[in-house]
């Protein structure tokens, strides 16, 4: 029987990256995001890479939406795995200048939007009795760095609310781990965080010879969740091997 993998954030980058190879693994595979033409491109590509894959389902999912949640529980059959990845980084100011709506946005997706997703998906993921949550987070979460207040108070929420459910779901059937990548280049992170500006969305990857890309996070993801189900991956932090920290990268030239 094919599991069952639900990922948020699927339109583009790390969670494109991350449905694909589950597809590849074996999943069938609930593409959720806001953007429905690219949720339904996506879907056609992987059927037609991943011969004899199952079900590729996309759907039309904005975590910040109790009823939009709602809708995709009722949709999802069994659920196995879940890939909380929808969320990002907006704006690099200091807490001084801090624009306090953008606060709120980075934690409605990258915290309350994870919760809610996984609060509605739990009874599914404990009924599989072999359920995986894997949160995507940031080194962020772990190491603050200078214009990163809202991003690192973001992601440094989503991980206690990644280490609260491994303690409360202890005695439950359901696996929890956090990926926490680095530096990774995507086509859109650092176009959304700078608002479109291509000029300081390309600047964090200047002279940096090789950041990681989606596909490398997406490895982390594909290894945590087919491990035997009695292992639990805690949290994989993985940068490129020119990172030492959020705010130490060598950079050539």
């Amino acid at each position: 029987m094919r599991k069952t993998a639900v990922v948020t954030g699927a339109s583009s980058g790390i969670g494109a990256a991350t449905a694909r190879r589950l597809a590849a693994e074996g999943f069938n595979v609930v593409l959720a995001a806001r953007r429905r033409e690219r949720l339904d491109g996506l879907a056609k590509e992987i059927s037609e890479e991943v011969p004899g894959a199952a079900k590729i389902v996309p759907f039309t999912l904005d975590v910040t939406s109790q009823e939009s949640v709602d809708a995709l529980v009722a949709a999802v059959g069994a659920c196995h795995v879940l890939v909380n990845n929808a969320g990002g980084a907006l704006g690099l100011d200091t807490v001084e200048t801090a624009d306090l709506d953008d606060y709120r946005a980075m934690y409605e997706t990258n915290v309350l939007g994870l919760v809610r997703v996984t609060k509605a998906l739990l009874p599914k993921l404990i009924e599989s009795g072999a359920g995986h949550v894997v949160n995507i987070t940031s080194l962020a979460a772990h190491v603050p760095y200078e214009g990163g207040g809202g991003y690192n108070a973001a992601k440094h929420a989503a991980y206690a609310v990644n280490e609260v459910m491994r303690l409360e779901l202890v005695a439950k059937p359901v696996r929890i781990t956090e990926v926490a990548p680095g530096l990774v280049k995507t086509e859109e992170f650092s176009l959304v965080r700078f608002r479109g500006d291509e000029a300081r969305a390309a600047k964090p990857y200047e002279g940096v010879p090789e950041p990681l890309v989606a596909e490398d996070v997406a490895d982390c993801v594909a290894w945590a969740v087919t491990r035997p189900p009695h292992v639990n991956i805690d949290r994989i932090d993985v940068q490129p091997r020119v990172q030492a920290a959020p705010h130490r990268l060598h950079r050539e030239g």
